[in-house]
């Protein structure tokens, strides 16, 4: 689909339960995988494995990867994959993955300032705020207070969804002339080698003894599904939505990690969580009335890097 043709109302549904329901399924399928291969290695693998395939189903349409985007791919690639991947499956190792998933629902917040201050969406509506505020409520009331002893894993959690935002944000400015499956695919090989290479630095080594069919089979699943599909999903509609409605995923996501976390994992669900899903899920509806319609502000031509005030 070319860049500037409207995107057809069955691409979004499905990029958007793409972005809501698989990846909020990938919170589970980390953890899992984490049980038997390190997480900066699991991370590798599963970003280089997904991007070399994609790239090869790109190259074999004949689409081509510009020298010229392998730079922005680095600088994307290092910020979601390394930095946000990275913390995530490390502190997934000590964190439940429902209360990940809740946690990494502030990235939406941080995808709509990012995008304004990066000048890439002209103004945030008063009602589109109300709702984003709505959300941290709703993530407030999900987050226990008790205890420390998950202090640092989560706030690693939290740098995670920051990095993983400047990624996007970014990504979003640099991606003009190429398609979404192709720059996903050169992000996704860039950040797979990165991750692999930083896990080796540090020390990680898989012990193929402890490897077992879960951890294989999630992994898998993270490759074909979280990667592949989602991400692809992702970049594309970061290109034909606002920052804002694309973020909602943040929101949902929780919602299918802890049900899932619930019915699979055998994490606890509360009164509280429950109370905090139901204003999640308000805030996703009012964030959605308020971005009806709207596609990003700016054409791929005239999205600017600088950030506000240069």
């Amino acid at each position: 689909m070319s860049l500037n043709q409207r995107p057809s109302k069955i691409g979004l549904v499905l990029a958007f339960f793409a972005i809501y329901v698989i990846w909020g399924s990938t919170y589970l399928a980390i953890r899992v995988a984490v049980e038997g291969i390190p997480p900066l290695l699991m991370m590798g693998a599963r970003q280089l494995i997904a991007g070399g395939l994609m790239l090869a189903l790109m190259r074999g349409r004949g689409e081509g990867a510009p020298r010229w985007m392998w730079k922005p791919a680095l600088v994307a690639g290092a910020l979601c994959f390394l930095g946000g991947h990275g913390l995530l499956a490390w502190a997934e190792q000590r964190v439940a993955s429902g209360m990940a998933a809740l946690l990494m629902a502030l990235e939406s917040v941080m995808m709509v300032l990012l995008a304004r201050a990066a000048k890439q969406e002209k103004r945030i509506s008063g009602r589109t705020l109300a709702a984003l505020v709505l959300g941290i409520a709703g993530v407030a009331i999900l987050i226990p207070i008790e205890g420390n002893s998950e202090l640092i894993p989560s706030l690693a959690i939290l740098l995670s969804g920051m990095l993983w935002s400047l990624g996007a944000i970014y990504a979003r400015g640099a991606a003009r002339d190429v398609g979404s499956g192709m720059y996903s695919a050169m992000q996704m090989l860039i950040g797979g080698v990165l991750l692999l290479g930083v896990g080796a630095g540090f020390g990680e080594r898989v012990n193929f003894a402890s490897v077992n069919l879960r951890s294989v089979a999630a992994l898998g699943y993270l490759i074909v599904f979280g990667s592949i599909i989602a991400f692809t999903a992702y970049t594309w509609l970061l290109r034909v939505s606002t920052a804002a409605r694309v973020g909602t995923h943040a929101y949902v996501n929780p919602i299918i990690a802890v049900v899932l976390g619930w019915a699979l994992g055998g994490e606890a669900v509360t009164t509280r969580i429950l109370l905090g899903a139901v204003v999640v899920l308000v805030s996703v509806f009012l964030v959605s009335q308020s971005e009806r319609g709207k596609t990003s502000t700016l054409q791929p031509s005239e999205i600017k890097l600088e950030p506000a005030g240069d």
